[in-house]
């Protein structure tokens, strides 16, 4: 069990929830400020996903990300900046023309998903490790995009955070690993709880922990109801944390969450159980994060 672990607040997503809680933040400036309010609150990683300012859905505009790091940059508040690289993968095949995606549907080419990252150099990006039924929509992710993708973002120098949503996703990482394509130690999150992913349970944590490689980091979330039980089951089994808007709008049953107050809730847990968060620094020491945007570490 680690007495420091690494507190991830995933602030938004790009999830349909903006109608469902007036909390979920939508423009580049509420992004930043509810990463710069959970790191405050003693999140040690915030990761983000840009949103339309007009319509709050998935926004891929790059000038969007870059308004949100450069607010969080230019705080006072220190925090490592995690953007997501999962980008448009939503496929929602028509029985009309099912070779073709119907409406709804949302795809980027492997270097499309990579831009955000590949110009605005946060010290992590997630790296989506395959293709997964999510809902009643496919998320897509081809293995070789995806080495397209892992190398892109190998050569940038960030850090991938290894997203895993099935079983199946920890071969195809230790795959990458094997062939090269990750750098360092690697760092593994756990995406549990999704219809229809991985169970989220303690079960499948240790399932997925035990395929892991020895010198591998790792985290798990769960989403809704299941956010504080798996960030507990995570810390107690020597892992990391994540909570945020992203994965659930509840602070409790019928009472809507602010991401700061689900980090806090995340700190008093591991504060219960003899941890604490890290803060920022040690993070990068421990995980050897390199600051690409900066140069060296």
């Amino acid at each position: 069990m680690n007495q420091k672990v690494l507190l991830t607040a995933a602030v938004t997503g790009a999830g349909d929830t903006v109608k469902k809680n007036e909390h979920v933040p939508v423009t580049p400036k509420e992004i930043a400020d509810a990463a710069i309010e959970s790191a405050k609150a003693g999140a040690t990683v915030a990761h983000v996903h840009a949103r339309d300012p007009k319509t709050g859905g998935i926004s891929h505009n790059v000038d969007h990300y870059r308004e949100i790091v450069d607010r969080i940059r230019e705080s006072e508040t220190d925090v490592i900046i995690n953007i997501t690289s999962g980008g448009g993968g939503d496929f929602i095949p028509s029985l009309a023309t099912p070779a073709a995606g119907g409406d709804g549907t949302d795809m980027q080419t492997p270097a499309e998903r990579h831009q955000p990252v590949g110009e605005l150099l946060p010290e992590m990006c997630t790296l989506d490790c395959g293709s997964t039924n999510f809902g009643n929509m496919i998320y897509m992710s081809p293995t070789d995009w995806l080495r397209d993708q892992a190398k892109m973002v190998q050569e940038s120098g960030v850090k991938p955070e290894l997203e895993c949503f099935d079983t199946g996703h920890i071969r195809f990482a230790n795959q990458l690993i094997k062939e090269g394509l990750i750098d360092g130690d690697p760092m593994f999150q756990f995406c549990l709880g999704i219809p229809w992913g991985a169970e989220a349970d303690a079960e499948t944590i240790l399932y997925m922990k035990n395929r892991l490689p020895e010198n591998a980091h790792w985290s798990a979330f769960g989403i809704g109801r299941m956010q504080m039980p798996i960030a507990t089951q995570s810390a107690m089994l020597g892992g990391n944390v994540r909570v945020g808007l992203e994965d659930n709008i509840y602070l409790k049953k019928g009472v809507m969450a602010r991401n700061d107050q689900l980090v806090d809730k995340a700190v008093n847990m591991l504060h219960g159980n003899g941890m604490e968060a890290m803060t920022p620094q040690e993070a990068r020491e421990k995980f050897q994060l390199r600051n690409p945007h900066q140069g060296g570490k």
